[in-house]
């Protein structure tokens, strides 16, 4: 999963995408709203962390213009301001939610899981093919109820293949969801990371991780 992260508090900007990265995402980070739109419009994210005041363009006007222009990744204010009509407000314009400053990481992640589980992508805390099982919230991969260890980007990429079963993914569009936007999309770090992958889990798994050639990969 892929997260930009727009706040111009440098330290906590910095503590929020290596805490998150910590946690299996992906993540972009801005530090003011014109950078913030602009990534926001060229990338596809699958959640949006983005503070109110901003420089440039504050948060509620780039909120409003990415509502205007038909995103509709899941947004989390964040804020100083701790009035009812400063929330309503910020939901007035797009937000799909609103953390006021100060707030602990733990409650950032867990109302970031519960805006995943919305529509659009409609998903639990676990994700599952047959004894496979992807728990999100613990970051426990389990096979035939055996735990297996992996990295934090072979997590990323298996619970992205989980989320899109059966759609052949690009390299590309893994590389979009797993890595950041400073990765070299030219190398072979998701073949890599596939193969890996398909070495940690029992053949009966590891063959549900289809190469189709030319394009990418699928589960099936």
């Amino acid at each position: 999963m892929k997260i930009l992260v727009v706040e111009d508090e440098k330290k906590l900007n910095k503590g929020l995408v290596e805490g998150l990265q910590k946690q299996g995402y992906a993540v972009d980070f801005a530090f003011d709203g014109e950078e913030g739109e602009r990534l926001a419009l060229w990338n596809e994210y699958d959640f949006i962390v983005l503070d109110i005041m901003l420089p440039k363009k504050d948060g509620l006007e780039v909120c409003s213009n990415l509502r205007n222009k038909g995103k509709t990744t899941p947004i989390l204010f964040l804020t100083a301001k701790d009035t009812t009509e400063d929330t309503v407000n910020g939901l007035n314009h797009g937000a799909d939610d609103y953390l006021i400053k100060p707030f602990s990481f733990e409650e950032l992640t867990a109302r970031i899981r519960a805006l995943l589980r919305r529509p659009p992508l409609l998903v639990s805390d676990l994700l599952e093919v047959d004894g496979l099982r992807l728990d999100t919230r613990s970051q426990v991969l389990t096979a035939n109820n055996q735990v297996v260890e992996l990295t934090l980007h072979e997590y990323g990429l298996l619970e992205y293949l989980l989320r899109n079963k059966g759609a052949v993914k690009t390299r590309d569009e893994i590389l979009e969801h797993v890595w950041d936007r400073f990765f070299d999309s030219f190398s072979n770090v998701v073949d890599v990371h596939v193969k890996n992958l398909r070495k940690k889990l029992p053949k009966v798994y590891a063959k549900r991780i289809q190469t189709v050639w030319g394009k990418g990969y699928r589960l099936v």
